[in-house]
């Protein structure tokens, strides 16, 4: 056709309406620009929203969303964990395409687009609000945000779980945010709380008191009926497409597993989704789709064209096309096969047949038996369904995709060698087949034992918790969280030696693990052996950068060794991984401190004071920078500012040695003779067994100055 030809057609048809052009990464003309506001419910199950099963909790602000939303019933993640999981769906593609497989170790790399980066090109103004730390920004989904809220904090008061903040403190500052946009937005509002531990707060904690899982979704659930009714109120609901999911599920003991990240049932990846679309009809449906479908069908309402190499396919389009070919979703558990060396745990779910490849094959059929309680493998073809899985894998992998690199090269294995924490003739290896014996179903015993290890340190028995880990350790040598969690036991009970040597036994049997040396590396500087955590800090940061907590440590051995413009290089460093690290602000405190106490520079002393008040700003229970101020007011003369610091201090922490002793002393100075004898005696009583014979005898000195000044005589 002549080109004034198609001109004349094209003009005609814009006339009469008849089409309407999109240009690439152009938006249709005449498609409303919705807002788009996705909410992630981390590990929410499927049968723990009211309206998909009404047998364990009211949900009701969930329902009221599910009753004016397209809501998918067959919905399924890719990845029973969390970072893996929000990478799927900001993404649009699988693990096999981005490379992360599981929260510890992994990034995803700066060449994937995501859907924020995406939606920006069209103008799009953008905010997370995360809950938890598995979503730190150092991981890599900050990228296409204006503004990336992870401020949960930086101390955890339970070892062994994740620095979370609650519901209600993730959707405040979204409210705030959102109420403040003039033009179209993306939003992402992840909430943790149903996560283990669960510690659902009043009155939930009482009502669900035999079910706390189930307490913490209805918080979660009061706490989004206050975000409805924010939108309701700004009259954004009617204006703002809203995607409610969740990242996976909880296996609530089911089928053995207590939690999830093990296992791949559908008690784990089986999610609710939701999609309120303005003007839509709401909607049920019984179709397979996934996490990856979550990007295409941004696109898709909003009228964008779909980027290529995307996994997913757009709902819309889906649901448009009527009966149409099965289509194969990919999933996979990798945690146990990295951390270790069991076998990995990949499958697919195609149609109503589900089948997990493992050593031990897994079919069934999600027709009839959607609880996955009857296993067809021994009835079914198996070759047919593997020959599927291998295509569907060859078919999403990314050639390109670096995934972790959490084993060391030769090279630096001859360095641990040299520094004498790996014998010559180990050398780490996976293996090349796995077993019956590596099915994660036959190796059950032993994650479960682990946990039990763990729950009995909770409980203050500290001996049950080592014999416990000793034997899981014994048991199965390349299982790396066996050893990572008995040093921190042995670190939080003062035995550091022993945090050490349990470390460099499984670098013994592990030589290529990454995660064991950093950890090494951490305790060492954290314990002041700053020679030794040094040179194994380096090569940690060498192979693995992304870390900010790899940095910070390092900074302390330096600081330690009194190389303080080494330590404040580090800590630089570690800030450009993440920028809200307080306790990272707190030591660059510290040095600045040191600095001005060597140099009385003031403004050593201006850089100190800004670092601390930085750190209590993000961190207000962060006591050793209340410590650090009450230093430093001191040393200037501030008395009662000192003071209060350090009642900050011991209000937060009331076992804290320093700030009790400052605090005594200080007090003694401003003539409080009383209240210092109360501080001196209350350290002796809590302290006086476990310091050395120069601090006792201080300590009696000023106990002694204080009833002087008081004129008492001791009894």
């Amino acid at each position: 056709m002549h080109a004034s030809r198609i001109l004349i057609c094209l003009l005609l048809a814009i006339l009469t309406g008849a089409v309407s052009l999109i240009f690439p990464g152009q938006a249709k003309s005449q498609e409303p620009a919705f807002n788009v506001l996705l909410i992630t419910i981390d590990t929410l199950r499927y049968d723990r929203v009211g309206i998909l099963d009404p047998r364990h909790v009211k949900t009701p602000n969930l329902d009221a969303l599910a009753k004016r939303s397209l809501v998918f019933n067959r919905a399924f993640s890719h990845n029973p964990v969390t970072l893996p999981a929000h990478i799927n769906i900001m993404t649009g593609t699988t693990p096999l395409f981005h490379g992360v497989s599981d929260n510890t170790g992994f990034k995803l790399d700066k060449s994937f687009l995501t859907l924020p980066q995406y939606l920006k090109r069209f103008g799009y103004r953008t905010a997370a609000f995360i809950g938890a730390f598995p979503l730190d920004s150092r991981f890599g989904l900050d990228r296409g945000f204006d503004l990336y809220d992870d401020f949960y904090g930086t101390r955890n008061e339970r070892e062994f779980f994740f620095v979370e903040r609650p519901a209600e403190k993730v959707i405040a500052p979204a409210m705030a945010w959102i109420g403040k946009q003039t033009q179209k937005w993306f939003g992402w509002i992840h909430l943790f709380d149903p996560h283990q531990p669960y510690l659902p707060p009043s009155p939930f904690k009482e009502k669900y008191a035999a079910d706390p899982y189930s307490g913490e979704v209805a918080y979660v659930d009061a706490q989004l009926g206050v975000l409805f009714d924010f939108l309701r109120k700004k009259q954004l609901l009617e204006k703002t497409m809203v995607i409610l999911t969740a990242d996976h599920g909880e296996a609530l003991g089911e089928k053995g597993e207590d939690t999830h990240s093990y296992f791949a049932y559908n008690n784990t990846i089986h999610v609710p989704l939701f999609i309120q679309i303005p003007g839509r009809k709401p909607e049920a449906f019984a179709r397979n789709v996934c996490h990856a479908d979550i990007f295409p069908t941004v696109c898709s309402v909003l009228g964008l064209r779909i980027p290529s190499g995307l996994h997913g396919e757009s709902l819309l389009e889906i649901l448009a096309g009527g009966k149409r070919k099965s289509r194969e979703i990919y999933f996979e558990s990798m945690t146990a096969y990295l951390n270790r060396d069991w076998a990995p745990l990949r499958g697919l779910i195609s149609g109503n047949t589900k089948f997990i490849d493992l050593p031990i094959r897994e079919v069934y059929d999600l027709e009839s038996d959607m609880d996955e309680v009857h296993n067809l493998a021994a009835s079914s073809k198996i070759g047919p369904l593997k020959d599927t899985l291998n295509r569907l894998m060859r078919k999403l992998k990314n050639p390109l995709a670096a995934g972790r690199q959490d084993r060391l090269d030769p090279e630096t294995q001859k360095r641990l060698k040299s520094l004498g924490y790996i014998s010559e003739n180990r050398s780490g290896q996976r293996k090349k087949q796995y077993t019956e014996q590596d099915d994660l179903k036959t190796m059950l015993p032993l994650q479960s034992k682990l946990l039990d290890g763990v729950a009995q340190f909770q409980s203050a028995d500290f001996p049950g918790a080592e014999k416990t880990i000793q034997e899981v350790i014994s048991a199965s040598p390349s299982f790396i969280l066996a050893y990572t969690h008995l040093a921190s036991m042995y670190k939080e009970m003062g035995k550091i030696t022993a945090a050490v040597q349990i470390l460099e036994q499984g670098l013994e049997k592990n030589p290529d693990n990454i995660l064991l040396l950093a950890k090494l590396g951490i305790v060492l500087a954290d314990s002041g052996s700053w020679q030794r955590a040094i040179p194994i800090l380096e090569i940690c940061i060498g192979k693995e950068n992304f870390d900010p907590e790899k940095f910070n440590f390092l900074g302390i051995a330096y600081y330690q060794g009194g190389d303080f413009a080494k330590a404040l290089q580090n800590y630089a460093r570690a800030l450009d991984l993440d920028h809200n690290n307080a306790s990272v602000y707190n030591n660059i405190g510290g040095v600045h401190l040191a600095l001005f106490l060597r140099s009385r520079q003031e403004q050593e002393l201006v850089q100190a004071e800004r670092n601390f008040k930085k750190a209590l700003e993000i961190d207000p229970k962060l006591f050793s920078a209340c410590n650090g101020l009450g230093i430093l007011y001191r040393k200037t003369g501030r008395n009662n500012e000192a003071i209060a610091s350090w009642r900050n201090a011991l209000a937060i922490k009331p076992d804290f040695d320093l700030a009790l002793i400052n605090l005594g002393i200080t007090l003694l100075e401003e003539c409080r003779a009383a209240e210092a004898l109360d501080c001196f005696l209350n350290y002796r009583e809590k302290f006086y067994h476990k310091i050395p014979l120069s601090e006792k005898q201080r300590v009696d000195r000023l106990i002694a100055e204080a009833r002087a000044k008081l004129g008492r005589v001791e009894k």
